[in-house]
């Protein structure tokens, strides 16, 4: 291929092109240190820089405040899973669950084996295709902390708001919408994020836990598995994904480019609603997910009847296009189109085209 794709991949997932170019420039020769980013001592005053710049743009991008630490870790989000029962649990408090997909599922597995919890709310008899209403009284008071996903990457959902819980800390999986809107920081007690949908390249987590809540850990969990240890050694406790946190310190001078958190935020809308309008003016498609619940990031549709030998055609000829990765996750099927930071809204327009000339085409 000569050119490149719109890639509509849930993750790892698009970048924005100045981004790449910017790497490929430093590549062979970071800023005239004579060698690349990925080979240089994560413990040299060149990589200290690099680690030390792109935790202030991200703290003020995002308004972290001073008593939050912002750590770059490994494992995916899948580890946080593990982790944060391991530190944050109090014994006899169990941790209250939001359950809204998958991602909290597999983060439901991980507490089973290490801390009592309770499932506050679900979407789960809805087939997940709304966000369940949240309310105070929902919650316990003395629970160890809250878990939950702000966006869902397989059906689609997406919080439009957090609830209040009080003194108990709320801990928010933001693997997927990260950076795509404004949060008040101070409202959570932990969000974490796999980096490789908004942030830069798959292997970086970002974890911004209040220094407070990482007291709760045993002296002897393992110093891997403790957030005190990575807090006290500025994420340098072993070696850190160099160049995960190089690129994502790129990605960050991109958002301010595009006019910081407001600007994403609003662009991010505005693809959103493009394809959402395309999809319910068309009698051939339809999202079946409740309005008001539907995620921004990854937008699922179907064909209606929910045509399977339509949508695979519908996938295979989006593929011809230069329209990748339209396909649907595995176990919900059908088709996603996800919007990330990056994707341009040139992108969505070509799939909306893509979309019309399709029906056109196929609808009886």
């Amino acid at each position: 291929m000569s050119q490149r794709i719109f890639n509509f991949a849930a993750g790892p997932a698009t970048l924005p092109l100045s981004v790449l170019e910017k790497a490929q420039s430093e590549l062979l020769n970071y800023q005239d240190s004579g060698m690349s980013v990925m080979e240089m001592s994560h413990r040299s005053k060149v990589f200290e820089g690099i680690l030390n710049r792109t935790e202030a743009d991200l703290r003020r991008i995002m308004g972290i405040p001073e008593n939050y630490a912002v750590l770059f870790l490994q494992g995916g989000a899948s580890l946080q899973f593990s982790m944060l029962p391991m530190n944050l649990y109090l014994k006899d408090k169990p941790v209250d669950v939001i359950h809204t997909g998958v991602w909290t599922a597999k983060a439901i597995e991980e507490l089973q084996k290490v801390a009592p919890y309770t499932i506050v709310a679900s979407g789960e008899a809805e087939g997940f295709r709304a966000i369940p209403k949240l309310t105070p009284d929902l919650f316990n008071p003395n629970a160890s902390y809250v878990h939950m996903a702000s966006n869902n990457t397989i059906y689609g959902t997406q919080s439009t708001q957090f609830p209040d819980t009080g003194a108990v800390p709320l801990v928010c999986d933001m693997s997927s919408d990260i950076l795509s809107r404004r949060v008040d920081v101070e409202k959570f007690g932990v969000i974490f994020a796999g980096a490789q949908k908004n942030l830069g390249p798959s292997g970086l987590t970002l974890v911004i836990i209040r220094k407070d809540l990482a007291e709760r850990a045993s002296a002897d969990l393992p110093a891997m598995l403790n957030y005190r240890t990575h807090i006290k050694n500025i994420s340098l406790y072993n070696t850190p994904p160099t160049f995960g946190i190089y690129i994502m310190g790129l990605v960050l001078q991109w958002i301010d480019e595009q006019g910081g958190l407001a600007g994403i935020e609003a662009r991010n809308e505005e693809k959103a609603a493009l394809l959402y309008q395309a999809i319910e003016e068309s009698p051939f498609y339809h999202c079946p997910n409740a309005i008001g619940h539907r995620s921004k990031m990854n937008v699922v549709f179907r064909v209606h009847g929910n045509q399977e030998d339509l949508e695979a055609q519908f996938v295979k000829e989006a593929t011809q296009r230069g329209l990748n990765e339209l396909k649907g996750h595995r176990s919900a099927g059908g088709l996603r189109a996800s919007l990330y930071n990056a994707q341009s809204i040139e992108g969505v327009k070509a799939l909306v085209e893509f979309m019309k000339d399709f029906e056109k085409r196929n609808r009886v």
